[in-house]
């Protein structure tokens, strides 16, 4: 089954004992549709809460010797915000070295401050590397996530083995079944081109016949950001926005405000991960837009208007994720899990 594209910046990992995995009680729904992927219980925790706000999570059951992944969801939501759930991940993952994991991996679909790859003026912290560095201070052997950012960011911040996949092909497998006739695929910025072209020859090898690629012009400055103007035929043609991540929906706004001026005869987008901020209400709520396909990795929490709902379609990544980890416990190759992969 064709399910994404992984790359892995590290050598095989050891053989290790049997297979546990652990979720926090906040990703405790995506980590049990995960445990069902692979055939197995969640192991149980227990999580703690203490009247001057701290926290105690540990292991119910022995995990010396096995193979463990902490599955961690790294979004905010009404209870829990990114920082109280990284700080329990990394509790949670110097507890279960303490208790003698053989081998200890971070499963985390969303890796939280991945945009924060680097400084964009003076003193910036660089936000990824520094969660990179916690996450292995506490004894973490690798981590897996799913379409971050910049991937050699990713691969760079991390010094032990990082399993990045791209959901690419789960949008493939959606778009391909139900596709009209004349696609385009569009960046909706330059730093999206080479995404939007591996995903364009994908969905052309799905489909039997060429996708066509066109990209928008953007530009940022001063806290303004302009642009708007298409690169590419897309006149007459349904018009597939395709990037990593929605935030404000400025950008895919814009974008197909764009495709509409220059002829599209409809818009769709899709993007892994649909952190979707409030004024993606505002943003997406207009006609130009007509469907948004995005991943489980982030609940759209923040999507509240009943317009921008109505255009949602969420795919579930339990089924791929719980594929790739399987893969790694048995050590088997992750390369045919996709089309091309790069290591």
């Amino acid at each position: 089954m064709e399910n994404g594209t992984a790359s892995i910046n590290a050598p095989p990992w050891g053989r290790m004992g049997p297979l546990q995995l652990f979720a926090p009680q906040t990703s405790a729904d995506y980590g049990a549709r995960l445990a069902a992927g692979l055939g197995i219980s969640l192991a149980p925790l227990e999580e703690r809460e203490f009247e001057d706000g701290e926290h105690k999570i540990r292991p119910l059951e022995s995990v010396r010797g096995a193979d463990v992944y902490v599955v961690q969801q790294l979004h905010s939501e009404p209870g829990a915000s990114v920082h109280d759930k990284l700080c329990r991940a990394l509790f949670l993952l110097g507890a279960l070295r303490d208790a003698g994991a053989a081998r200890l991996t971070a499963v985390l679909p969303y890796l939280a401050y991945a945009r924060k790859d680097q400084r964009s003026q003076p003193r910036d912290p660089v936000t990824h590397r520094y969660v990179a560095q916690l996450l292995e201070a506490v004894g973490m052997d690798g981590v897996l996530t799913l379409d971050v950012h910049n991937r050699a960011a990713f691969q760079n911040a991390f010094r032990c083995p990082s399993v990045h996949l791209e959901a690419r092909s789960l949008f493939v497998a959606h778009f391909a079944t139900a596709a009209p006739a004349e696609w385009v695929v569009v960046a909706p910025d330059g730093g999206a081109i080479k995404r939007a072209e591996r995903f364009a020859q994908a969905l052309g090898r799905a489909q039997g016949r060429e996708v066509g690629l066109a990209f928008m012009h953007k530009w940022r400055g001063g806290g303004r950001m302009g642009g708007g103007e298409i690169v590419g035929d897309v006149a007459g043609r349904h018009a597939l926005i395709f990037d990593d991540l929605i935030s404000t929906g400025g950008t895919l706004a814009l974008c197909a405000r764009g495709l509409r001026a220059a002829g599209a005869v409809a818009v769709q987008a899709a993007a892994t991960h649909g952190v979707f901020a409030q004024a993606a209400n505002i943003a997406l709520a207009g006609p130009d837009l007509d469907r948004i396909v995005i991943c489980d990795t982030v609940p759209p929490l923040r999507l509240t208007d009943p317009v921008v709902q109505a255009k949602l379609t969420i795919l579930d990544t339990a089924p791929f994720v719980a594929e790739a980890i399987a893969r790694l416990h048995r050590e088997d190759s992750l390369m045919d899990l996709t089309e091309s992969a790069a290591t």
